[in-house]
């Protein structure tokens, strides 16, 4: 996925790290790269919308759930490989 711009974090990192940014777990200057690029990439601000809405959702139906152990972690690397896979796909 990309807008076609350069921008000075990549489509598939901003969308890697989605999750940590809307968590607010990543620095204060990731925080602003990241911003940054949602402010100027469309397509990634429209998949951050939809990764807020599943965040929410999820919060609302499974607040009082814990995850597993290692489950976050898990998660992550699915979906950065996922990213990954979508990214050499859309280079081809």
């Amino acid at each position: 996925m990309s807008c076609g711009n350069h921008h000075d974090v990549p489509c598939s990192e901003v969308l890697a790290e989605v999750f940590l940014f809307l968590d607010s777990e990543c620095d204060e200057p990731r925080r602003h790269l990241i911003a940054e690029h949602l402010e100027e990439c469309g397509p990634c601000l429209a998949q951050f919308g939809i990764e807020a809405q599943v965040k929410e959702l999820v919060a609302r139906k499974c607040g009082g759930d814990r995850a597993p152990d290692g489950l976050k972690q898990r998660v992550l690397l699915h979906l950065r490989t996922v990213v990954v896979v979508e990214a050499e796909a859309d280079s081809r």
